[in-house]
């Protein structure tokens, strides 16, 4: 997709992203959005792109690590329940409950009667969620064998990406059939009336993130919000308060004013996300 057009169109559903939220918080909606796929597909470039503009306090990303010891005994969904949204509240989870369905199930984190277990609870809770007026949305990031190798290949000597690059990443490539099966019957199971799998084709990552975003504001019933004009007050007159002198205070270096435009970071290249511009 044209770069332009591209960064065009994306701040035009920003805008509407923002447009949404006031509606959530005004209206005291409960949002949540799941994002799943493969390892690469993209979907943390369009978590960044979808939150770049909304208000921390009210959209939140949902992002858990590995189980503790005593997460581990608890029910599996218990310890996503507690990042569900109140009132007025956004929720992104970058990876969710699905884990069980996935990466859990292909690499032996968990029992088969386990994950059975998930399959069959899964949409139960999801109805749950449904049935109390949460507005649930699920959205799968598919990209092809070659195009996830290709990403894996650059962010191994990217030096802004390597840390996504993970052992876990690496043993997918072998794996990639067993991901394509559990994948499969996991959306036999879990693709229902009440909460459908929505499939984002994420060979092209700028057109995947406008596809995926439109999408969800055109799922979203929101409306335009009026805003109460804000009247911002007269300064009062001065009380005689006298500002600390500088001197006093332990500041940050000007380390700014040092820099100049032939040498700043060493480099007069601008870094170029490989994964974004389609070069590996």
């Amino acid at each position: 997709m044209d770069r332009s057009l591209y960064e065009a169109e994306l701040l035009r559903l920003q805008a509407e992203l923002v447009e949404m939220q006031e509606w959530v918080r005004s209206t005291g909606a409960r949002v949540v959005v799941v994002f799943e796929g493969r390892d690469a597909a993209g979907k943390g470039g369009a978590i960044k792109r979808i939150t770049e503009y909304l208000n921390p306090r009210i959209a939140r990303v949902v992002a858990l690590p590995a189980p503790t010891e005593r997460e581990r005994t608890q029910w599996y969904f218990q310890r996503y329940i507690a990042h569900l949204p109140a009132a007025g509240e956004i929720r992104l989870f970058d990876r969710s409950w699905y884990n069980r369905g996935g990466v859990e199930h292909v690499m032996g984190y968990c029992t088969p009667e386990e994950h059975q277990r998930f399959l069959r609870q899964c949409p139960i809770f999801e109805r749950m969620l449904v049935e109390d007026g949460i507005l649930l949305r699920k959205y799968w990031f598919s990209v092809s064998d070659k195009e996830q190798y290709k990403r894996f290949k650059s962010r191994q000597t990217d030096p802004m990406r390597r840390w996504k690059l993970s052992p876990t990443d690496l043993e997918s490539i072998t794996r990639w059939e067993d991901y394509s099966r559990a994948k499969d019957e996991m959306f036999v199971h879990t693709d229902i009336e009440t909460a459908r799998w929505h499939v984002v084709e994420s060979e092209d990552k700028r057109k995947a993130r406008i596809n995926m975003i439109h999408h969800l504001l055109g799922s979203i019933p929101y409306e335009h919000v009026e805003r109460p004009p804000m009247k911002f007050p007269k300064r009062p007159p001065s009380t005689g308060y006298q500002r600390t002198a500088r001197a006093l205070q332990l500041e940050v270096p000007d380390y700014a004013a040092t820099l100049s435009a032939a040498d700043a970071g060493g480099s007069k290249e601008r870094y170029v996300d490989v994964e974004d511009e389609g070069v590996h």
